[in-house]
């Protein structure tokens, strides 16, 4: 499962906050194709009303419109925290892309712009975002604000992040993920984007470091970034090809038809032991392909929410 080649440094987005609000404009306009019609307008107003809560502020003419309930949301109310983690080992800087831009993104670069759309809906929301980014060190953490200065300082951060490739050798998921959960101290919902793709390959581990983020409360997803065509179906045609682990640096000569087959069935196999053990303690389990939109991503974000009000 470590297909990788010698990747180019790739160059940040050219404006990371409009690209990330464009993505979010588009979600918000064909929302209505979604099971959250009629909630674009009023996206940052009101919440959908939850049965046993007092009817004094349901909104009847957005009723009349979209034949849902919601209420009202004031400023008072209680907002969302919401922490996000990135992977920043070298195995995320696969597939090699020159220039970042919608439609042709490596894996770093489909996290950083996923994750700065889902800022954009927080913000939105006036809720509190955090963001923690680890490789083979802790390399930056930061608590849940909701200040512009704190969101304009994390698209800076995203950015220097798609800019630069990192370099490591080895990554020990389990071990920053405890690490991250011990400063995660109020109820929070907690995305982590990753290929799980680990030198450490210690299961019990990481599955313990998992669950462990789930304490207090918090609400876990993982979005597994994977390339599709290459990583999940390994279609590199019929020509013999070098392939090299960005992270340890050993490489295979190979015929790719020759264990294309038993590849597949190999990270099938790998994939459905994730979601089996992600259900089993209650993480939420998001296969993405980075060579498509981001709609999955920020419906898996939408759902959760509820659930977590």
């Amino acid at each position: 499962m470590d297909v990788r080649s010698e990747l180019h440094k790739a160059q940040l987005f050219q404006n990371l906050e409009l690209l990330a609000n464009q993505i979010v404009e588009g979600f918000i306009s064909g929302i209505h194709k979604s099971p959250f019609h009629g909630f674009s307008a009023e996206f940052a107003e009101h919440k959908i009303y939850n049965s046993g809560e007092s009817t004094k502020h349901i909104d009847w003419k957005l009723y009349a419109k979209t034949d849902r309930l919601y209420t009202k949301k004031y400023e008072d109310e209680t907002n969302l925290r919401c922490h996000m983690i990135l992977d920043n080992s070298a195995s995320m800087y696969y597939p090699e892309v020159k220039q970042l831009e919608i439609g042709n993104l490596n894996k770093i670069g489909f996290g950083v712009l996923a994750i700065a759309a889902l800022m954009q809906l927080l913000k939105k929301q006036r809720d509190a975002v955090g963001l923690s980014i680890y490789s083979d060190t802790y390399d930056f953490h930061t608590s849940e604000k909701n200040s512009e200065r704190h969101f304009q300082m994390l698209y800076s951060k995203l950015n220097e992040v798609a800019a630069t490739q990192n370099q490591s050798e080895s990554t020990k998921t389990y071990t920053f993920l405890h690490q991250i959960a011990e400063k995660i101290h109020r109820r929070s919902m907690i995305f982590l984007f990753t290929d799980m793709f680990q030198t450490e390959t210690e299961e019990e581990k990481l599955f313990e470091a998992l669950r462990h983020l789930k304490y207090n409360k918090h609400a876990v997803a993982l979005f597994h970034l994977l390339d599709h065509e290459h990583e999940l179906h390994f279609d590199f045609g019929s020509t013999p090809r070098r392939f090299v682990d960005v992270e340890t640096g050993t490489h295979v000569d190979l015929y790719a038809d020759s264990i294309k087959k038993a590849y597949a069935e190999k990270v099938r196999e790998y994939q459905e032991h994730l979601q089996m053990k992600c259900a089993q303690y209650k993480i939420k389990y998001v296969d993405v392909d980075v060579r498509s939109d981001f709609s999955k991503v920020l419906n898996s974000f939408m759902i959760e929410r509820q659930k977590f009000l």
